[in-house]
This record gives structure tokens, sequence and C-alpha cells, in this order.
């Protein structure tokens, strides 16, 4: 997994390339220049723009964001819950790539 860390004002953020598991939505993705990240919960769409063009270098176009719920896992008689987190969907304008995430 790319990880890169960055911090735009006075919020860190940390980013971690999602991937899915089905290989043609990631597909479908690339072709129209998405990159799929897992932020902060508390990140909204313009501080993950600022963020993604200061620490890639890019211009981005859209932002749209997601927030998925953790799944609640049992183990035996104990209860636990996966955590939260906000899954924001980048698209860069046309010419901008994201070299870590190429070939992957």
């Amino acid at each position: 997994t790319a990880e890169y860390t960055g911090g735009y004002g006075d919020v860190e953020y940390r980013f971690t390339e999602v991937y899915n598991g089905v290989a043609k939505t990631v597909q479908a993705y690339s072709e129209d220049n998405k990159y799929t990240f897992k932020v902060p919960l508390t990140a909204n769409k313009t501080e993950i723009r600022q963020a993604v063009e200061k620490i890639f270098n890019v211009k981005v176009e859209k932002v749209n964001t997601v927030r998925v719920l953790g799944k609640t896992k049992r183990m035996g008689r104990y209860v636990g819950k996966r955590s939260d987190y906000k899954k924001a969907i980048v698209k860069l304008a046309e010419g901008n790539t994201i070299q870590i995430f190429e070939g992957m």
C-alpha cells in the first residue's frame, strides 16, 4: 500500500490508496483519471482537494466522498466493530497523474 503523509494548514492528512476487490471498478477509475484515498472522517471536500494538490503537485478537478461504516465482527460470544472511515474519490484534471499509483 502506498502511503503519503502531508499537511495543509493545521490539519495533517494520511492518504492511503484504497484497493477495491472488484478489478473492473479499479480499471474504470484509472481510465477516468480518478484515484481513491482513505481520509479522516473529519476531512471535507475542500480540505481534501487542497491537500492532494499540495502533496502530489497536481490539479484536482472534482472530489467525491463516501462515509463507509465499519463491519460488526464476531469471535464466538465477543462482538467487535471495525472502524468507520471516509473514502475520497479524486478526479484529476486532464494531463495530471499521480506516479506512485501507476502500474499497481
